[in-house]
């Protein structure tokens, strides 16, 4: 962890501060843009959610007045913005709660299903990328080639009805997709958020094993979309390191093929998969909507796109700066994990290559 020694300790607080006060015009910018956007929508709030025989022009204006529609667009930027500041979102016409609230409890459900997905394609596309690049042109080699193809061009929400028609449909292998967890068995007690983990620290292995099932066919249609652009990088940047003069050199002394292979191809070949892993995390991150609202899992996705069929305007804006959010902590991240795998990068300060 020479990243964390002296030197170059300070020069990774220094070059996260960076980051952290560059992104906040990137925030601005979506938080202005989002709020411009849903008021652009065609639709009307006070008509959706004011129906009824005893509904009216009057009622309707009333409960546009008390959202602040009928000012002007600059009034309502400046008050939605005095709101943000103080840490609010605003309300949601649909749940009638804080939208902070309601985010703040679906959130865990997405990222639990995306990092469950992010490891699920992480276990199978590094080692395939790894063998296909050590056995060019063999059948290994064909058979990632084909998965990757398939898993970029199928989109998600296809391969999620896909899975549910063959696996539960079909097969009776896995319980129906209606959420996180059998209503029979219940939640665990809240700590983190997520299930799987929650339920490990409650250690009721009953729990944990509903919550694993309810998650298979999600995380599976998800790692299968993140498993191409992986695989693909992987096997490019483990042929292109396998062809460098190192190898050849390293090879020469004699060293141990599992040695040349993992201890300097690998690492090498890690830093464009690492600058892919972010943009795979951050689709991924777009993608929950769709497959959330397939296996009805109770995330931030399906939240903001029943939001958005209804016109709230305060769900969906919420959604979107709190995706704005993670996709820069996502960055910074990725750009972090380059100074673990080369700290010559943080400590010049330019972060990726």
């Amino acid at each position: 962890m020479r990243l964390f020694r002296s030197r170059s300790a300070g020069a990774w607080w220094l070059y996260a501060a960076r980051r952290l006060l560059a992104a906040l015009p990137i925030l601005l910018g979506v938080t202005i843009f989002s709020f411009v956007l849903m008021r652009m929508l065609p639709g009307d709030p006070g008509s959706y959610f004011i129906s009824g025989p005893n509904a009216g022009p009057a009622e309707i204006q009333a409960l546009r007045e008390h959202l602040g529609l009928d000012r002007s667009l600059p009034e309502q930027m400046l008050i939605y913005g005095r709101e943000l500041l103080r840490g609010e979102l605003g309300y949601s016409l649909g749940s009638g709660q804080p939208v902070a609230r309601d985010l703040w409890i679906r959130l865990p459900a997405s990222l639990e299903l995306t990092t469950v997905a992010l490891l699920l394609a992480l276990l199978i596309s590094l080692p395939l990328g790894v063998a296909a690049a050590l056995r060019p042109h063999s059948w290994i080699d064909h058979a990632a080639r084909l998965l990757s193809t398939l898993s970029i061009a199928m989109p998600a929400f296809v391969s999620g009805i896909l899975l549910i028609y063959l696996f539960y449909s079909k097969a009776g292998w896995v319980p129906a997709p209606a959420g996180r967890i059998d209503l029979f068995i219940g939640e665990p007690p809240r700590i983190t958020g997520f299930l799987l983990l929650d339920s490990l620290l409650e250690r009721n292995a009953e729990r944990f094993s509903a919550a694993l099932a309810q998650m298979i066919l999600p995380a599976a249609t998800m790692a299968l979309f993140a498993l191409g652009p992986i695989t693909r990088i992987t096997r490019a940047g483990m042929l292109a390191s396998l062809g460098s003069d190192y190898i050849r050199a390293a090879r020469a002394l004699g060293l141990p093929q599992s040695r040349v292979v993992y201890g300097y191809a690998l690492r090498n070949a890690l830093i464009p998969v690492v600058t892919t892993l972010g943009v795979v995390i951050s689709y991924m991150l777009g993608a929950n909507v769709l497959v959330e609202k397939v296996f009805a899992w109770p995330g931030i996705g399906s939240y903001a796109l029943d939001a958005a069929i209804t016109n709230d305007y305060a769900p969906v804006q919420g959604f979107i700066l709190i995706v704005a959010l993670l996709y820069v902590l996502l960055n910074l991240a990725i750009d972090l994990l380059y100074g673990l795998i080369d700290p010559r990068m943080i400590d010049s300060g330019t972060g990726a290559p």
